[in-house]
């Protein structure tokens, strides 16, 4: 059926909130832009006369067409090269949806969407459009065909799965650039123990080259054996075999936190996302698939 102008306007307002609930429920943006063209799909050919409430119809059907994808991503997860990390996106990308709570600002962090991989997807439908949105159980319920109190359930097992024991420490936009220059300066010094100082004494790095470039399968784990690690891995001679290049390193802002990118030319070969905690840095998740630096890269 074709769309008038009210139809398509109506849809264009919405898709910003659709793009941010489809990212939370997937990990990807790339993902989170096919389950939001699907549905604009479904809306194009839906009998639109009898849909009373179009943005709550819509959000039902994208968060349907994000579990359909989840439950197909399992599978796909178990033939990917290595560790899967979420994509990340930069400060200010609309994909990134609201960030006016602490809860909404942790929900869209890399920490907290590599967590949300122990979810299952009616566990992390729930848990999204409950805390970064904010929708009532009794709607979630109806969008999701299950009962209030089954709903309930869900939120409460998700929010467990996800107690990982720690106190993130939420940091504006001005604060995580600071910590991000700090961490680059101590990586690029030379010297061990200014990184030391800076991390968590359990922390944790992992990294996802999704086959497509050299990268860790297991984490490295431990203050003192990240720190060695990056002290190599950030000197000259290093980047330049690791990408046939120099690498130039800038601290940034990504899904709310600290960063460091790393660029050959204009191309973007690399993402640090530091999880600031009460106790210093907890983990550092490095993304270099190159498929998943895309958006990235045209910013």
């Amino acid at each position: 059926m074709t769309l008038t102008s009210d139809e398509v306007e109506l849809f264009a307002r919405v898709r910003g909130r659709l793009e941010a609930i489809a990212y939370r429920m997937l990990g990807s943006a790339a993902d989170a832009e096919d389950a939001v063209q699907d549905t604009f799909l479904r809306w194009q050919a839906a009998d639109r006369e009898r849909i009373e409430t179009p943005e709550a119809w819509l959000t039902r059907v994208l968060t349907n067409v994000c579990l359909n994808e989840l439950t197909s991503a399992r599978a796909r997860r178990e033939t990917y090269v290595g560790r899967w990390l979420p994509e990340p996106v930069p400060a200010g990308d609309p994909m990134l949806g609201p960030a006016e709570s602490a809860e909404q600002r942790e929900s869209v962090s890399i920490a907290v969407l590599t967590l949300m991989e122990r979810l299952s997807p009616q566990e992390r439908a729930v848990y999204v459009l409950r805390t970064a949105f904010g929708y009532p159980h009794a709607e979630i319920a109806g969008m999701l065909g299950l009962t209030e109190a089954n709903c309930q359930q869900l939120y409460r097992r998700a929010r467990q799965h996800l107690a990982d024991g720690r106190t993130r420490t939420p940091v504006d936009a001005a604060t995580a650039r600071s910590i991000a220059e700090r961490f680059l300066a101590a990586a690029v010094s030379g010297e061990v123990e200014p990184l030391v100082r800076m991390l968590a004494g359990d922390a944790i790095s992992m990294a996802d080259g999704g086959g497509q470039v050299p990268a860790r399968s297991t984490p490295i784990v431990g203050a003192l054996a990240i720190a060695r690690f990056l002290r190599t891995s950030f000197q000259p001679a290093a980047a330049r075999r690791f990408v046939g290049e120099d690498l130039t390193l800038h601290a940034d802002v990504v899904n709310g936190g600290p960063a460091v990118v790393a660029t050959a030319g204009e191309r973007i070969v690399g993402v640090l996302v530091l999880d600031v905690t009460e106790d210093g840095i907890a983990a550092i998740h490095v993304q270099a698939n190159p498929a998943k630096l895309e958006r990235l890269g045209r910013r």
